[in-house]
Formats: structure tokens, C-alpha cells, sequence
């Protein structure tokens, strides 16, 4: 079911090497990763769901507004991350030569189908 977009995210972005929907207790949902990429798209999800929960905590007590989007660059792989809701977020993992703004367009195009079928 979420198969199908976290793939689209990840086949129509240029450099891309896996994709993740997970709940942000660290628990993934779905995920897919480029055979291969040497990604274990999973374990990254799980070390910056507690990141991303002190983020989100951060920006409650600076009341600035809830948490949308962030960016992780290292030195060979770029995470995007986007809220898809209270409990959810969608990961693309990129290398260094990655689309950044066209990952960066699809998470916002995707984010939405992706919360319809987590209520349905």
C-alpha cells in the first residue's frame, strides 16, 4: 500500500538511494531501498526519529510552529525528511550528487497520499 509512493519518491528522484515511512516512535512502516545501495534505510530512520522528536519538542517551546521539514547533509548521503503527521514522517535518502530540490518537491507531493492511506 505505502510501497507504491515511498517507490515513486524514490525512482523519480535523481540520486536517490531508499525511502522510509516511519512513525516516530522509531518503528518503520514501510520502506524502499535501491538494490544494492548499500543503505539500510531502516536503521538511519531509527537513529534520527529521536533526533527529529527533540527537534519537534524544540520547536513547540520556541512556539515557531510545528515541525515540517528538515535536511541532514553528510559528506556522501543527504536525508529529507517530512512530517506526514502527528505520528508519522517520510525519509528520502540521496548521495551527495542527488536532486535535493526535486526530492524536496516529491516529499511534499507525496506526504499527502501517504497520510490519506495511514487513515484509511
Amino acid at each position: 500500500m505505502f510501497q507504491e509512493n515511498i517507490k515513486r519518491l524514490v525512482d523519480e528522484t535523481e540520486g536517490s538511494v531508499a525511502g522510509l515511512l516511519m512513525g516516530f516512535d522509531g518503528i518503520a512502516v514501510d520502506s524502499f531501498s535501491v538494490p544494492g545501495s548499500g543503505v539500510d534505510i531502516t536503521t538511519v530512520g531509527m537513529e534520527f526519529s529521536f533526533v527529529l522528536t527533540q527537534i519537534r519538542k524544540a520547536a513547540e517551546i520556541l512556539e515557531v510552529g510545528g515541525l515540517q521539514e528538515i535536511a541532514i547533509r553528510a559528506e556522501n548521503l543527504t536525508i529529507l525528511i517530512r512530517v506526514v503527521s502527528h505520528e508519522y514522517f517520510i525519509a528520502l535518502a540521496m548521495r551527495a550528487n542527488g536532486n535535493f530540490g526535486k526530492g524536496r518537491y516529491l516529499l511534499r507531493v507525496v506526504a499527502p497520499k501517504l497520510q490519506e492511506e495511514l487513515l484509511s
